[in-house]
């Protein structure tokens, strides 16, 4: 099992919003496919685009989205569910004949297209991260973040299972 942090509000998006697709700037999980324990960052997202806000808000089913973005702290540095790692993939789109960008490989408003930011055209396209079967831990496992898509211990994914 590998273990990918990702900051808040995005970790509960991805366990309980029904986010499917995590957003990297690089692919990172190489050949891997399979399970991955969702990390809570510790830091949470600086800003959200109001397009990001409105996506979440309208997953916001127990109104945890919408406390946090009235500042009540979000759960952080621990290990808050596991997902499967289903597919990875560079966003794929097209140009219409208006001049419209539209994404060509996944049918998600999760994924980005690199095209969202106000900065203008992004550097490079991002990976996506397709994600399925969303489990959450019933107890947050307290765990130190890091980057990239990383092997867990033994010890830890005995916790994460229950053993």
């Amino acid at each position: 099992m590998r273990v990918l942090t990702v900051r808040q509000p995005w970790a509960w998006a991805i366990l309980h919003g029904g986010k499917d697709v995590e957003n990297r700037s690089r692919k990172l999980a190489g050949d891997y496919r399979g399970p991955i324990a969702i990390h809570a960052a510790l830091g949470k997202t600086a800003a959200l685009t109001d397009a990001q806000e409105r996506l979440l808000l309208d997953h916001d089913i127990d109104g945890l989205i919408g406390a946090w973005l009235g500042g009540e702290p979000v759960l952080g540095g621990a290990i808050v569910g596991v997902v499967d790692l289903v597919d990875v993939h560079g966003a794929i789109g097209y140009w219409d004949r208006d001049n419209r960008w539209h994404l060509g490989c996944c049918e998600t408003p999760w994924a980005e297209t690199g095209f969202e930011h106000a900065s203008g055209l992004a550097d490079q396209l991002p990976v996506h991260l397709v994600l399925a079967n969303p489990r959450p831990l019933t107890e947050p496992i307290p765990f130190k973040g890091g980057l990239g898509l990383r092997k867990l211990t033994p010890d830890i994914i005995n916790l994460i299972e229950g053993v």
